[in-house]
């Protein structure tokens, strides 16, 4: 059995709010993304303005703070960062989840 060995990536998405974590698994490379985006969606726009060409992304998580009927049938409106969100998603190849119970 081969461990797990994870690390952390700066020079290909570098910002505050954002951490790529790397790791691999029989030779292979696989990606994670954690977002925290601030009420002022700094790190969606860094995605957005930012090519960022990942390979083996599996996952991009974390706090967006977008509030959107989408995934909180209680809020009435849709947010246009939601719309920026699933841009972003798309060109890592990603699609939405939704937990279920």
């Amino acid at each position: 059995m081969i461990p797990f060995r994870f690390s952390f990536y700066k020079d290909i998405l570098n910002h505050r709010d954002i951490s790529l974590i790397s790791f691999f698994n029989n030779n292979d490379v696989f990606y994670l993304i954690i977002v925290y985006s601030d009420s002022s969606q700094t790190a969606l726009k860094y995605l957005k303005d930012t090519e960022a060409n990942i390979q083996n992304l599996l996952i991009m998580t974390g706090n967006f703070n977008i509030r959107d009927n989408l995934w909180d049938s209680s809020f009435p409106h849709h947010s246009s960062y939601n719309d920026d969100l699933f841009i972003i998603a798309d060109t890592f190849g990603l699609g939405l989840s939704f937990s279920t119970n």
